[in-house]
Parts: C-alpha cells; structure tokens; sequence
C-alpha cells in the first residue's frame, strides 16, 4: 500500500523558516512526481510547489517563489519542503502527494491519486 507521512510543521515566527518532508512507501519512489499543496481555514486546496520524478527545473506558485525550495532524494524515498521567510498568509495544512511518471499539469490536484494526512504550519506575525 501506499502512504505518504508528512512531518516537520509546527509553530513558527513570522520571518522564519521550516522544513518539511514526506516520507514515501509502498511505491518505487523514483518513478513517481511529488507535490506540495496547502489548504488555510475555509479555503480551497491549492498548490504549492512540484519536482518531477525525472528531476529538472521544480515547479512553484508565485505566492511562494523565491521563498520556498522543494527537493527529493531518491535514497531516502523523501521529498522535502523548505519554507523560508514565513508569512503569516503561509499558515495552512500542508498536503504531500504522489502520481506516478507525471509530466505536467503538477499544479492540479486531480493530476495526482496519492496524498498523506497532512501536517499544521502555523505562522505567528
């Protein structure tokens, strides 16, 4: 089976950083393209950043580029997440997901069919 493991969210001052990671089993990691989506309190789920699983240039929203930086290693089966000057508009539930050989659309929730429970962010301001 399947299952992504985030972790790394807490509480954080405005202007701080995180990292994230999710952890992969189940699958044959380096075949499969990972993404990063957050969900804030009565909002939409919305994308974050995505690597593809054949690497090249990553993907970002504008809201985070320049800030965020997502990477993997295929060793450890684990993407991460690194979350740099915090804003308090950052505060969310932060979603890892999988979709095998995926190239393209990685900004679309439906592009990907494996997700993992999530984990809090919280940026104090």
């Amino acid at each position: 089976q399947v299952q992504l493991v985030e972790s790394g969210g807490g509480w954080v001052q405005a202007g701080g950083s995180l990292r994230l990671s999710c952890a992969a089993s189940g699958l044959t990691f380096s075949v499969y393209s990972m993404g990063w989506f957050r969900q804030a309190p009565g909002k939409e789920r919305e994308f974050v950043a995505a690597i593809a699983w054949s690497g090249g240039t990553p993907y970002y929203a504008d809201s985070v580029k320049g800030r965020f930086t997502i990477s993997r290693d295929n060793v450890k089966n684990t993407v991460y997440l690194q979350m740099n000057s915090l804003k308090s508009e950052d505060t969310a539930v932060y979603y890892c997901a999988a979709e095998r050989y995926l190239r393209g659309n990685y900004d679309n929730q439906g592009s990907y069919t494996y997700w993992g429970q999530g984990t809090q962010v919280t940026v104090s301001s």
